[in-house]
């Protein structure tokens, strides 16, 4: 993959000297590499050309419109070679709130409070021209989570077993009334920080964002960072968010983190398991 990546960066930038290139993670739909320090490259794992071409022409013509509107850093492409489905973007400044913990979470709720407040503000008619509409049932998705637990269950403590158990006794919240615009994958894994100063740095990874439920953004909000910073992200957020868009969001994020531990088993990426375990109980409490 090495040579792939050096081969790609000499066609879209002669003269640039390659020096380093690490494997920055892997998800379901990318792979990135930082080269230099300074550089990161994401490469598709689509299979179909057709469709990783189209796939990184859409993220790109995305995060041109992203970056007029986010209060936040957002990727920048310098190129996009559609043939190998790879992009090219500056390195944002900071770490992956994931695996660099910050001193207090809770001063991230006010930028992602304005972030998600200017993104679900967005005029759906512009951002549908960039993104697909993402939009399950509530029992579809009750009913996968169900799944989900049957593939992590015999890694669950007794305690853990009840309360997922308790959830997935109840009946599937609500429908949403209202769809936006959503980055659709806020999970902490995308979020960039400083980790000293508690501070949002940007967001990463636009590849799932789509006209969805606002309230996904948000129950990943409260999966990642807890209930406590979820409260204090809504205080600083002017959307709508009701008693029903509540009880959706802490639905979704239920389902989001049975899906993580079963992806991190499955796959063998086991910070997505690990860290479902560590939340288990706060989010399913």
């Amino acid at each position: 993959m090495t040579e792939r990546i050096i081969r790609l960066l000499a066609r879209h930038l002669p003269g640039y000297v390659v020096s380093t290139v690490e494997r920055l993670g892997e998800g379901q739909d990318n792979a990135a590499y930082e080269v230099n320090g300074d550089l990161v490259v994401r490469q598709s794992k689509i299979a179909d050309s057709a469709l990783r071409g189209e796939a990184v022409r859409r993220e790109a013509a995305l995060l041109a419109a992203v970056s007029e509107l986010s209060p936040l850093p957002v990727p920048q492409p310098i190129f996009v070679d559609e043939e190998a489905g790879a992009l090219a973007y500056g390195k944002l400044p900071g770490r992956p709130l994931n695996t660099h913990p910050v001193r207090e979470p809770t001063r991230l709720a006010a930028p992602l409070g304005a972030f998600l407040s200017r993104v679900h503000g967005a005029p759906v008619e512009r951002m549908e021209a960039f993104v697909p509409r993402d939009t399950y049932s509530m029992s579809e998705l009750l009913e996968e989570a169900e799944g989900y637990y049957r593939d992590i269950v015999a890694h669950l403590p007794p305690a853990a077993q009840r309360l997922v158990e308790g959830f997935l006794s109840t009946a599937a919240p609500a429908e949403p009334g209202v769809l936006t615009f959503c980055h659709n994958d806020l999970g902490s894994e995308h979020l960039l920080v400083d980790v000293e100063a508690s501070a949002v740095t940007g967001v990463i990874d636009w590849t799932d964002a789509a006209i969805a439920d606002p309230a996904y953004d948000l129950a990943l909000v409260y999966r990642d960072l807890g209930p406590e910073v979820y409260e204090r992200t809504l205080a600083h957020y002017q959307g709508r968010h009701d008693d029903a868009d509540h009880e959706r969001a802490v639905f979704y994020a239920r389902c989001a983190l049975l899906e993580d531990v079963a992806y991190g088993l499955r796959s063998g990426a086991r910070s997505y398991a690990d860290a479902g375990l560590a939340h288990l109980g706060r989010t399913f409490s």
